[in-house]
């Protein structure tokens, strides 16, 4: 059950109150922005709350059922918090977000709690960007225990998987972009590994405009590589990656490409729907 301070509670009941909307955000690198939408800056356990007006949030909801409690807030690009680059890189991806109002006139009345949760999809256009913000309920939609299907489901590589990518042929291989066509195609013509090779690996940018950013590849052949989405910053000629050999999650793969089906994780033999409902 959600409480207040009976002070608080008391400001509340007059006919005006003088309340502000304050929002902490912590990314998953540690770094923490406050924002209010107070007209001047507020310090509230010892973070400082920038005034913000170049935002404006949809209506909070909250429900006694197990939906996920979602709203959205949009607002302005700032350089000196909320840059384009730092969003399409993804570092505000999956932050942690607490909303809260306060008597701006007395903030030792304690906090009105209204949300917490997890920033979900965000999305720029030109200078303003958007932001979902997914409830607490958001962790119980997830999958927990793993899931009976053919194909396995350890990402190549893991301690599940078994295999060294530094000690595997190939598995881990150096390259530096020769050709550009667009930010999701390149080609490195060092790679001369055979076509198909690298499919559904991971590209990791170590220089250039995108560095310290991953991608999967959708398709590599004679040493053109195909990403799954575009890198969210120019391609250039000479930027440096790594990229890592991939795997289908078939058992024939792991057999064939790799001779690891002693650590195969998924389950080939188990009959499927179709054959389960034919009867044979």
């Amino acid at each position: 059950m959600k409480t207040i301070s009976v002070a608080l509670a008391a400001h509340f009941a007059l006919n005006a109150a003088t309340v502000a909307t304050c929002w902490l955000i912590v990314r998953r690198d540690g770094a923490r922005f406050a924002f209010t939408d107070h007209v001047d800056p507020l310090t509230i356990d010892g973070d400082v709350y920038l005034a913000s007006s170049g935002y404006t949030s949809s209506n909070i909801e909250t429900s006694a059922a197990l939906n996920v409690d979602n709203l959205e807030v949009s607002g302005g690009l700032d350089s000196s918090a909320i840059t384009e680059a730092d969003l399409l890189a993804g570092k505000w991806d999956f932050a942690e977000v607490r909303i809260f109002e306060v008597n701006y006139t007395d903030l030792s009345q304690g906090k009105n709690k209204l949300r917490r949760g997890w920033l979900g999809e965000v999305k720029t256009n030109g200078p303003a960007f958007t932001a979902e913000l997914r409830g607490m309920m958001q962790a119980l939609q997830q999958n927990i225990g793993r899931i009976v299907s053919p194909a396995c489901d350890a990402a190549v590589g893991d301690a599940r998987c078994g295999l060294d990518l530094d000690v595997l042929t190939d598995g881990r291989v150096a390259g530096a972009v020769t050709a550009v066509t667009s930010a999701r195609v390149f080609t490195a013509a060092a790679l001369t590994q055979a076509g198909g090779w690298f499919d559904g690996g991971v590209v990791t940018w170590t220089s250039g405009a995108n560095a310290g950013l991953e991608m999967e590849v959708r398709t590599f052949a004679a040493g053109l590589v195909s990403l799954v989405l575009p890198m969210p910053f120019a391609v250039a000629v000479s930027d440096a990656f790594s990229i890592t050999v991939g795997c289908d999650n078939l058992v024939t793969t792991c057999r064939d490409k790799f001779a690891n089906v002693v650590n195969f994780r998924g389950f080939p033999h188990v009959p499927g729907v179709n054959r389960i409902m034919s009867g044979t």
